[in-house]
């Protein structure tokens, strides 16, 4: 998939179809809207952190995740606007005319029932389907397990360790990554070595717990929250044993997929006490990662 900012386009290069949105997850609703696009169009940043900073969500995913997760439908190009306050000035007329039309001479454009673009938002789907210079596709909301699926909810769910039932609207496991940092050792000192995250706090991170994962390739068991058993003063961390796994991963990007929660953050009053229960949460994790 090639990955391009809408300001590299070549004007008008072909007719296809373009589907527009944010994004944020790519979640089941997102990918409906994207079935069968040639061109996906995308913001970043999230137009939210420009208009109104204050009411800017917690995000789902990096824009890598994304674009992975994108480029995995099948995509053959992601094109990006840079969204900043110039461009939130422009208005649904011009957006249709200068990036639809002109720039990128859409034959089709798909988009989700609720969007909304231009200055103060004043374009809809019905102002798209009235221009005669392409077709357009409005995608009615999707539903799963009886609920309307949102980026909204999706967060709440992660935000609560409910990551099992986020997949469920996500269309597969939720992905959070980060680079590898130095931790004090407390794992490696315990026979379990783990990959340190902090989190960003743009990004929405599951809530404090235990989890079973894949992480790098490999099945893991991944604790969220601050260790309660020691008084390390630390903040928030995520730190991820990967099983079976012993190399020098720091400084990288490590991308964890989440599969279910195992049990809540909990303070064990003697160290062998949390070594057994670190072990019994590493079965855990091996048998649920064998099963997906």
């Amino acid at each position: 998939m090639r990955v391009a900012s809408l300001n590299d386009v070549e004007p008008g290069s072909r007719p296809g179809s373009v589907a527009i949105g944010t994004f944020d997850g790519v979640h089941r609703g997102h990918r409906e809207v994207i079935r069968g696009a040639d061109t996906v169009l995308t913001f970043d940043p999230h137009p939210l952190s420009v208009i109104h900073p204050e009411a800017t969500p917690k995000l789902i995913s990096t824009f890598p995740v994304k674009r992975d997760l994108i480029a995995g439908l099948g995509v053959e190009e992601l094109v990006v606007i840079p969204f900043d306050k110039s461009f939130s000035e422009q208005s649904a007329e011009d957006f249709v005319q200068h990036v639809l039309v002109d720039r990128l001479g859409a034959g089709q454009v798909s988009v989700g029932e609720n969007f909304r673009f231009g200055k103060r938002a004043r374009g809809t789907p019905e102002f798209l389907s009235s221009r005669g210079e392409f077709e357009t596709r409005v995608v009615p909301l999707v539903e799963a397990a009886g609920e309307t699926i949102s980026s909204s909810h999706i967060r709440g769910l992660v935000a609560a360790g409910e990551v099992a039932q986020a997949a469920e609207f996500l269309g597969g496991p939720f992905l959070f990554e980060g680079e590898v940092v130095p931790g004090d050792k407390r794992g490696r000192e315990l026979g379990m070595p783990t990959a340190n995250l902090v989190p960003d706090d743009a990004y929405v991170t599951p809530s404090h717990g235990v989890y079973a994962a894949w992480a790098h390739g490999q099945p893991a068991a991944v604790n969220v929250g601050v260790r309660p058993t020691f008084a390390t003063g630390r903040g928030l961390l995520v730190e991820a044993h990967l099983i079976g796994f012993d190399e020098d991963i720091y400084g990288e990007t490590l991308r964890i997929a989440f599969l279910e929660r195992l049990r809540g953050e909990k303070r064990f009053d003697t160290v062998d006490e949390l070594v057994a229960q670190m072990n019994r949460d590493v079965d855990e994790a091996k048998r649920i990662t064998a099963s997906r």
